[in-house]
């Protein structure tokens, strides 16, 4: 399997800096370009109708700013020393940009985080992470945070054998 571009979507959750991790480690393993991506969710285009509000892009400009600091913030220390990194921000319903992008950049693997969610927040929300599964024109790997396991000890502490590693 060739595996140059992995496209790793992020909604800087902790579900989704556990699987930083491991996007992290396939990108070294395969000596990859990492693709760091955040989707804003565009309310108008998830309900398939205009949201009127007079300053929505003055909005979605300061989301963008954010969220390309937060990119800094949460992904620093790990991508740290790696040569390819590509960082975006999309307005759009997630998993239709996320497949989008990964067609359009030719991706190789995307991993992304899951949550478990059910019930009514499943109803509501959705699975994105299920969607992009469904959908993807390239293989993805999902990664599931223990319940009641944090990030630091499924990545140092005694839990790591719970978590499983790569």
């Amino acid at each position: 399997m060739k595996v140059e571009r992995i496209l790793f979507p992020t909604d800087f959750s902790e579900g989704s800096a556990h699987a930083l991790h491991y996007a992290v480690d396939l990108v070294k393993h395969y000596n990859a370009k990492l693709y760091i991506l955040h989707v804003i969710y565009d309310i108008g285009k998830a309900f398939g109708s205009h949201v009127p509000h007079v300053s929505a892009d003055e909005l979605h400009k300061e989301m963008n700013t954010w969220a390309m600091k937060e990119m800094d913030t949460c992904c620093i220390e790990e991508t740290r020393g790696l040569a390819k990194v590509d960082k975006s921000v999309l307005v759009g319903v997630p998993y239709e940009e996320i497949i989008k992008f990964a067609d359009k950049e030719n991706i190789d693997l995307i991993v992304i985080g899951t949550y478990g969610r059910s019930g009514l927040e499943r109803f509501i929300f959705g699975s994105t992470a299920e969607r992009v599964v469904r959908r993807a024109p390239c293989p993805v790997m999902t990664v599931r945070v223990h319940e009641g396991v944090s990030l630091r000890e499924c990545l140092y502490g005694p839990a790591a054998k719970q978590c499983g590693s790569l």
